[in-house]
């Protein structure tokens, strides 16, 4: 009797293993609708022979990520809308905001894991739909916040395909140079243009295409991580910032706070750039007005001539980028939109001959264009 009641169990167990095994690859689509429109918040200058800077602030949400048939379509109406009113060429420099690309790790999952309202309920369907891959991508995490490494490494040969299939394929098709915001991944590297992730710590990292689709240059590692991140992301300070050369002129990347610092303007120029993009992510909604949380865990903080909490988080932004590089033309380009609780903030700027350029407010999707 013991012996048929354990084989019983047994049964059973194998049964709900394989049952659960079968749910887990299961990944129906819900309905989805979405916003297509933008505006153009920002138009300086006119047309000319050097191109132009054209910064998109996309609204997003995790639903746009749920396939990248989804991210393509609005990435793309977003472009289309920029051509029908002249700011396409091939002179074009496309730059999208931090991160667009980091929030790839919720690509292909389950329907409750975009409907879902906190950003931790996500973190458990992402978990528990993929127990093998998360169970071993959390032996080799690292850094104070191995639960987040973890869930960047176990979908990272997925985040860096899904990364360069979609924003080569959108620089091609419109033919421009495009700075792809930024995505997390564990050192990442180019395989004959390919871009690959390692077995080292995570960077936030940003990629250039060009016109024909291709990567330019390495991926640009972001020097000074911001409080948000630094529990897991690495500094890139080891990967010196580069500048690649682009039919607009010689193009310089600053990831996210990056703009702050002078030493990095400095690298920049001694490089002889002649453009700068800074794709940047501010997260809280409406802390645009909050007072300036500055990055107390970075020693070079110090050196700004600013003090956390004394200026708001626009004076901040927009002070720094100006006092460091009064020289070269830059636009900063901020994430837009609402990922579970966790809103986003930020209005782009420009910034040429030592003047600032801020455009018009507004709640939805933004194109910031700057001639050069």
């Amino acid at each position: 009797m013991r012996k048929l009641l354990a084989g019983a169990l047994a049964l059973v167990m194998i049964a709900a293993l394989c049952g659960y095994g079968f749910w887990t690859m299961q990944r129906p689509e819900g309905h989805y609708l979405s916003d297509l429109r933008i505006e153009l918040a920002l138009n300086h200058g006119v047309p000319g022979e050097h191109g132009n800077l054209l910064g998109i602030e996309p609204v997003l949400y995790p639903g746009d990520y749920q396939n990248l048939q989804r991210l393509h379509r609005k990435l793309s109406a977003y472009l289309e809308q920029a051509r029908a009113q002249g700011l396409v060429s091939p002179r074009t420099v496309v730059v999208l905001p931090e991160h667009i690309g980091t929030w790839l790790w919720a690509r292909g999952e389950k329907n409750e894991l975009y409907q879902v309202t906190q950003r931790h309920e996500a973190w458990q369907w992402l978990e528990v739909s993929n127990p093998l891959r998360y169970g071993l991508a959390m032996l080799t995490a690292t850094g104070d916040d191995r639960r987040s490494d973890a869930h960047l490494r176990m979908k990272a040969e997925q985040m860096a395909s899904d990364y360069q299939q979609l924003f080569g394929g959108l620089a091609k098709e419109f033919g421009v140079t495009l700075v792809a915001g930024s995505i997390v991944l564990p050192a990442p590297y180019l395989d004959n243009g390919v871009l690959r992730p390692g077995s080292g710590p995570l960077f936030n990292s940003s990629l250039v295409f060009g016109g024909d689709g291709s990567v330019l240059g390495q991926p640009q590692r972001q020097q000074y991580p911001d409080s948000e991140v630094r529990r897991y992301v690495h500094h890139g300070r080891k990967f010196p910032l580069q500048v690649i050369q682009t039919p607009a002129g010689r193009l310089g990347v600053l990831v996210g706070s990056d703009s702050w610092y002078p030493e990095n303007y400095r690298q920049l120029a001694q490089q002889s750039v002649d453009l700068i993009a800074n794709p940047v992510f501010l997260s809280g909604k409406d802390t645009w007005n909050t007072p300036w949380r500055g990055n107390r865990h970075q020693d070079a903080t110090a050196e700004l001539p600013l003090q956390r909490g004394e200026v708001s988080e626009q004076t901040a932004w927009q002070q720094l980028t100006l006092t460091a590089n009064s020289i070269t033309p830059s636009l900063s380009v901020f994430l837009r939109g609402q990922f579970w609780e966790q809103g986003s903030d930020g209005q782009g700027f420009a910034n040429q001959a030592g003047t600032h350029l801020a455009g018009t407010s507004s709640q939805g999707a933004r194109l910031l264009n700057l001639w050069l």
